[in-house]
């Protein structure tokens, strides 16, 4: 991708950040689907209808050749409920049913055992159906991917050899599933008969439910001679035991009442007696220590009586001081009383503080004698507990000596009950084995036994048809999307103007090469000229397909180019276009040579002039036997009046490039400074001057025309230049993509356009341009 320095214009960036991306959405909106769906649909029919019918032909061919297979079913019950005393004698565990569990029996369904037993049951050794099935699929997909085939084993490996293939093509056969999430298990046998697929699918049923009541008894009568064997040994370990506790109880002179030694009996009497005891001291020590509180807060000359509320219920519970104490309330109420009416030192007020001095003295010294006798309580406590300490420290240095015989006696007791407990546990599980040998049952029956089935499994005609249709369709889709993936070239207007940010200016349809009749000789010299033109050549009839189906739609595509010509604003009314193309035979110099004819026959002066110099194609068909032309005006060597050819039909005229020898500097030709200078001459002598350039991609010379051209047209074919080419050209020519005027689509299939352009179907109608005249 070519710098950004070199884009300058807003377009220029919008090529350069945007518009390379092809798959970029214009729309986005359900009707872009829809519209790409149906034009992908018109575009790959074909594809699709091929893929399809291979499929279905595929398809037919299996079903023709495939044998029929039938399907026997039976399901059968896993954990079939047991009545409570079998399971109360059940001597072995039963494990819970869950998914594990399940898994386990399918895959004893599938085991080896189980087919050899079926095998040998219903001798399918000997069936030749059965036997032809040992070259299974697996086998030959084997085969198909390269796998080695196994050696050959020796003679005294074929009878194991045969048995292995043969229970290996039983399996494949097999199939074992749980059905939902229930218990139930649905086993199925493919065979190529109805009856013996329902035959072998019930010999499983049954083979599987009679090694499961083998396994059962033989599991029981296994635990029962281990049990018979256990119970004997634990007998002589617990009368061991026991003997042992007697023994060691007697050489120690243990005795035990109630189940405890008489020496730890003792020490928990005592631990009993000396938390009572301590709880007393306490309690007299806190209610003597309220006494003296009270004491020490009324002295002997305190006017009142304080701290009995505070020391709690101790003083105010002895009636002596709780009448005393009312009696002082009742005076020293009379004193506040009596002292505001008559004064304090009144004779009577005097008298009350006499009496309560008094009160309060008998009632201090009835609290002294509280006080004494809780001091005594708490002496006679403290001896008595003190007592108690001294008995208990004596019987725990009593117990310590028995501490270790004693340990060694609980560990002989634990070991006598639990050999005991164990010879119980084992001789109840024993008693329950021999109940269970007498009474086995299976934990699987059948629920519904297998019938010949009706119909056959497979192949199934409608499914395998549906498959061939749905999968060709699917297959042909895909081919049909890598199609259109990998189809990387312009097909459409929108496709040019979202890639290349130009505008389309035209379509022009695909023509055949027609007959052309030729014209007239030269006779008139044109705009005040007086020389004799040469005649241009009417040969290829595609050049003059413009002027000889004027009402065409071709002529009217190149009519829309003109326009847009037209439309273009310029400095000069006299234009200068350039038409290129992005690789060679896209169709640039037709258009150049139609283009010009279209605007001579409309009574215009213009001249085509074919600056191709390296392969001046467009001089090669309308001047084949021209002797000078572009180059030798430029040198010199000729005047322009000697050079150009005329059509005396159209009035168009001519200028060639007469190619002698190999040129290798046509860019510095045509940047020169004589080329300059003609080019003014023409402009001045024309009013539209048409040039052929050269392609943009091989050659360096349209860059070197942008002095000279007023404006350039870009020609890409329809449906075979690529995209990545066209923007290659236009990034690598920068200047000349800031003067293009548009691109035109070249070569269109107007009949194939509408598969691309959803949005222009009827665009590409040819009835509405027979309305008004046209017709291709």
């Amino acid at each position: 991708m070519l710098h950004s320095n070199f884009l300058p214009s807003d377009r220029a960036r919008a090529l350069l950040e945007g518009g390379l991306a092809q798959d970029q959405a214009e729309g986005g909106g359900i009707g872009d689907l829809v519209s790409y769906l149906f034009g992908f649909l018109k575009r790959q029919y074909a594809v699709i209808l091929f893929t399809t019918a291979l499929a279905l032909s595929a398809s037919v061919i299996y079903l023709k050749t495939t044998p029929p297979t039938y399907t026997g079913k039976v399901k059968v019950l896993f954990g079939n409920p047991k009545t409570q005393f079998v399971q109360q004698q059940s001597i072995v565990a039963e494990a819970p049913i869950d998914m594990t569990q399940i898994e386990t029996q399918l895959e004893i369904l599938r085991s080896k055992t189980i087919a050899l037993a079926v095998i040998n049951q219903l001798k399918l050794a000997e069936d030749p159906t059965f036997k032809s099935s040992e070259r299974s699929f697996r086998s030959l997909w084997q085969r198909i991917r390269g796998v080695p085939a196994p050696q050959q084993p020796p003679q005294d490996t074929d009878q194991a050899a045969s048995e292995d293939a043969l229970v290996n093509a039983f399996r494949e056969r097999l199939s074992a599933n749980r059905v939902g999430a229930s218990n139930v298990i649905e086993i199925s046998f493919n065979a190529n008969s109805a009856q013996r697929a329902a035959e072998i699918a019930n010999a499983v049923a049954n083979a599987y439910i009679s090694d499961q009541l083998n396994s059962k008894f033989e599991a029981n009568r296994t635990a029962t001679t281990w049990l018979q064997d256990r119970l004997r040994e634990l007998g002589q370990q617990a009368q061991t035991a026991e003997r042992a506790v007697n023994v060691y109880k007697s050489e120690n002179n243990i005795v035990v009442t109630g189940g405890k030694p008489i020496d730890d009996q003792l020490v928990t009497d005592l631990n009993s007696r000396l938390v009572a005891a301590r709880a007393q001291t306490a309690d007299n020590l806190a209610r003597l220590n309220r006494f003296e509180s009270i004491l020490r807060s009324n002295s002997a000359d305190s006017a009142s009586i304080g701290n009995l509320d505070a020391s709690g219920s101790d003083a105010l519970s002895n009636p002596i001081i709780n009448n005393l104490r009312q009696q002082y309330l009742e005076y020293s109420r009379r004193e506040t009383e009596w002292s505001a009416r008559f004064g304090r030192d009144h004779l009577a007020v005097v008298n009350l503080r006499t009496r309560m001095r008094d009160i309060r003295t008998s009632i201090l010294d009835e609290v002294r004698r509280l006080a004494e006798t809780s001091r005594s309580d708490y002496e006679v406590a403290k001896q008595r507990q003190e007592s108690v300490e001294k008995q208990l420290a004596q019987a725990v240095s009593q117990s310590r000596t028995t501490n270790s015989a004693e340990l060694t006696l609980r560990e002989l007791e634990t070991r006598a009950k639990s050999y005991r407990s164990l010879y119980d546990s084992f001789l109840q599980r024993y008693m329950g084995s021999i109940q269970q040998e007498s009474f086995p049952i299976s934990e699987a029956r059948i629920l519904s036994p297998a019938s010949p089935p009706l119909n056959k499994t497979k192949p199934k005609g409608l499914l395998v048809l549906a498959l061939g249709l749905f999968g060709g369709i699917a297959i042909g889709g895909g081919l049909g999307l890598l199609r259109d993936i990998m189809d990387r070239v312009f097909r459409t207007t929108s496709q040019v103007e979202s890639i290349l940010h130009l505008p389309c200016l035209s379509l022009v349809p695909r023509v055949k090469d027609i007959a052309v009749p030729k014209g007239p000789p030269a006779r008139v010299a044109s705009h005040d000229q007086t020389f004799n033109p040469r005649a241009i050549h009417r040969k290829a009839g595609i050049f003059w397909a413009a002027t000889t189906m004027p009402l065409s739609r071709f002529a009217e595509s190149i009519r829309s180019i003109k326009l847009a010509i037209d439309l273009n604003p310029t400095k000069t009314s006299n234009k200068i276009v350039g038409i290129t193309s992005s690789l060679p035979n896209e169709g640039k110099s037709t258009l150049s040579a139609s283009l010009a004819q279209l605007i001579g026959h409309a009574g215009k002066r213009v001249i085509i002039v074919d600056c191709d110099l390296k392969n001046p194609s467009l001089s090669a068909e309308l001047a084949p036997t021209a002797t000078a032309g572009l180059i030798e005006v430029i040198s010199g060597a000729r005047t322009l009046e000697e050079t150009i050819w005329k059509d005396q039909k159209t009035n168009l005229e001519f200028l060639p490039a007469v190619k002698r020898t190999p040129l290798f500097h046509t860019s510095e030709i045509l940047s020169s400074e004589q080329t300059r200078k003609l080019f003014d001459k023409l402009r001045t002598m024309y009013d539209y001057v048409i040039v052929d350039l050269p392609p943009l991609a091989p050659v360096v010379d349209v860059r070197a025309t942008t002095p000279l051209i007023d404006c350039f047209i870009l020609v890409v074919e329809w449906g075979r230049t690529k995209i990545d080419v066209v923007q290659h050209a236009l990034h690598t020519a920068p200047n000349v993509y800031e003067t293009l005027i548009g691109t035109v689509l070249n070569k269109t299939d107007m009949k194939a356009m509408k598969r691309y352009d959803g949005y222009h179907n009827d665009y590409y109608h040819n009835e509405y341009y027979t309305r008004y005249g046209y017709a291709d």
